[in-house]
């Protein structure tokens, strides 16, 4: 009979260790985002809570938004804007050098145009 209380109270100690580590896990990306102060700090919180009703299937998620933000270099981004505006400089300059090429193929359409017309009148006479 002692054996069984034993094994009760063995089984209530377990879940109760289990039940309290789920929700101390839970917490985790909330604690990467206060210390490296993220700026949505309180999302990750609240979506955390969220993410335990759900048994953590935004979990993942979570720890990834609270782990990209970096208080000195921010989202990291920095580099991939410069290279998008370096792209986009490059897109101009091709523009204008397409229109350049459409007014010089215009232009050739033009006089084209006007040479059989002087040809013709040329052997009219």
């Amino acid at each position: 009979m002692t054996l069984d209380y034993v094994a009760l109270a063995i089984l209530s100690v377990v879940l109760i260790v289990f039940f309290y580590g789920i929700i101390a896990i839970h917490d985790i990306p909330y604690d990467i985002a206060k210390k490296r102060n993220h700026p949505h700090q309180d999302a990750i919180h609240y979506a955390g809570w969220v993410s335990l009703f759900t048994l953590h299937a935004l979990w993942p998620f979570l720890w990834i938004w609270a782990t990209l933000w970096r208080e000195d270099r921010g989202w990291g981004m920095h580099r991939i804007s410069e290279d998008q505006q370096a792209v986009h400089l490059q897109m101009n300059h091709l523009l204008i050098q397409m229109d350049a090429l459409k007014n010089e193929i215009n232009q050739l359409k033009a006089s084209s145009a006007m040479a059989p017309a002087s040809t013709v009148a040329k052997r009219e006479q």
